[in-house]
């Protein structure tokens, strides 16, 4: 006879998509009035809208405009336990601050160890890699114009050649023209 039920599943901290949770004796029943089997759950973990998950790593990109890169600046940033209600996790931070420091380049990663998600058997925790976005103003009206005409005659840069760098090659590839310098 076929039914249905509620189960209530703990699933604990770290899971990832693909982790299989076991239920035992929660299954059907066995041929012939038999034991019930065992249960198994397969964890499908939803998206956030903020963090990207690599592993036990979680990696986010955070935009700053270009005089909070230049000049530094300390940005409040959320944690996963930001989602959980207060009460539930008493003592655990639900945001913590990021120092952006003076002359921040755009692509500059910072590593925040321990602020990943818990390891499966609750060993460890991996790592938040915060990823900074420099944004240049597209939109500039004619004072902040005047402003960074002056900035860039302070700094000897009104007509700027640029460096051009090749891309990056891989070990092998250096090893490779260490040999072959043509």
């Amino acid at each position: 006879m076929r039914s249905r039920r509620n189960l209530t599943v703990k699933i604990p901290a770290g899971v990832d998509t693909g982790t299989r949770v076991q239920l035992t004796d929660q299954g059907e029943v066995g041929p012939g009035g038999g034991p019930p089997g065992d249960l198994y759950v397969e964890i499908r973990v939803a998206e956030h809208p903020t963090f990207d998950r690599h592993g036990s790593d979680l990696h986010c990109t955070i935009s700053v405009p270009m005089t909070a890169a230049a000049l530094g600046t300390v940005l409040v940033i959320p944690t996963l336990e930001s989602d959980v209600e207060k009460g539930a996790r008493s003592g655990v931070e639900t945001s913590f601050e990021l120092e952006i420091k003076p002359g921040t380049q755009s692509g500059t990663q910072e590593v925040l160890r321990g602020r990943g998600v818990p390891g499966l058997r609750g060993v460890g925790r991996g790592d938040l890699i915060v990823s900074v976005l420099v944004e240049t103003p597209s939109r500039l009206d004619a004072r902040q114009t005047e402003l960074l005409r002056e900035l860039a005659e302070l700094r000897d840069e009104e007509s700027p050649e640029g460096t051009i760098r090749g891309g990056n090659k891989s070990v092998f590839s250096r090893i490779r023209d260490a040999f072959n310098p043509h």
